[in-house]
């Protein structure tokens, strides 16, 4: 599978390349890099042919927009599809630690993330992210982290998903896109049911599901994928890794979901390597190139720190997938029986 190949992102103008640049890492996730090394990241993907790339205010909190905006500065503005996001308002912080919404970055800007979902939220936002990105416009916008696993407790997802809808929100969202300031509008999300009521509340051109569409998890399969087919919602799958585990593989430290891996989920992916072995494919490979079989799913989107990971995911874009991997992954209740796979 070509990295260059560009896709169609749903019903949308737009084509994405089927292989993006997540931006999670290069705010610092984990471990602090510098601006040379995030940099060089992104330089590479686009030399290689990549063309998608995503961020967001609270990756690195700031950062990360910061370092994708300088890095693509001289690149062909027609050529480029960049996403971020809104719902966060950073402002200034003093001291504390570095961990703030549950995502650990290390030597970052000295700003706090508040949720906001209202109009004055979402512009407040958007326009933060412009100056940041130093662009004039953005083509696609996401709503990010809805979902009730964000927010602490059920009634404080019910508030602010209330807020989005009832304090102008989705209409700030809608309104930007009519005005040419957006290209296109969606929800960035990591949960399968906050997904799906979200596209069926609001008026929405994609999705990026982070995590929930991979070699280890396939629930999107039931009822969301295909609502966006039905829709023509374009899909973008985040986390295609599960945070780390299906690239790291099942060693110690492995994390998944943002925290060490439990038992039951390292042993699923020691069973998957194992098949993966027996036909002389990384996990990699297999991770990055599964979601993209199905019909609704436009691009796949690892988050990336450095030039020498983005230079193995686009390695790994070219391993050729016997379709019988996929089928022993099936027959061996590893991989949904009715996930879509390459012929």
């Amino acid at each position: 599978m070509s990295t260059m190949q560009l896709r169609p992102l749903g019903r949308t103008t737009m084509s994405i390349s089927a292989l993006g640049f997540g931006g999670t890492a290069i705010g610092n996730l984990y471990r602090a890099q510098t601006d040379q090394t995030a940099l060089a990241a992104v330089d590479f993907a686009w030399e290689a042919g990549v063309r998608y790339f995503d961020t967001a205010p609270a990756y690195g909190f700031g950062l990360s927009e910061i370092r994708m905006g300088e890095a693509l500065a001289s690149r062909p503005r027609g050529e480029l599809m960049l996403s971020t996001k809104v719902g966060r308002v950073l402002r200034p912080r003093h001291g504390g630690a570095a961990s703030r919404h549950g995502m650990a970055f290390v030597n970052t800007p000295q700003m706090e993330p508040h949720f906001d979902y209202s109009a004055a939220g979402i512009m407040r936002g958007f326009e933060s992210s412009l100056r940041r990105l130093k662009l004039d416009y953005i083509d696609l916008l996401l709503l990010h982290d809805l979902a009730p696993h964000n927010h602490g407790s059920q009634d404080a997802y019910e508030e602010q998903f209330r807020a989005f809808f009832e304090r102008g929100g989705h209409d700030a969202m809608i309104g930007l896109r009519a005005q040419g300031r957006v290209r296109a509008i969606g929800v960035g999300v990591g949960a399968v049911p906050a997904a799906e009521r979200l596209l069926l509340e609001g008026e929405f051109d994609a999705l990026l599901l982070a995590g929930r569409y991979t070699l280890l998890e396939q629930d999107a399969l039931s009822s969301l994928l295909p609502l966006c087919e039905r829709r023509g919602i374009g899909v973008i799958i985040g986390g295609p890794y599960n945070s780390g585990i299906l690239a790291s593989g099942a060693v110690e430290g492995a994390k998944y979901n943002y925290r060490a891996a439990p038992p039951e989920v390292l042993d699923k992916v020691r069973r998957i390597e194992r098949i993966c072995r027996a036909y002389g494919v990384s996990t990699i490979a297999a991770a990055l190139q599964f979601p993209l079989c199905h019909p609704a799913v436009a691009s796949v989107i690892p988050g990336v720190a450095t030039l020498e990971e983005m230079r193995a995911a686009i390695d790994a874009m070219a391993v050729p997938i016997p379709p019988a991997l996929y089928a022993d992954l099936k027959s061996q209740r590893l991989l949904a029986e009715h996930a879509p796979i390459a012929d």
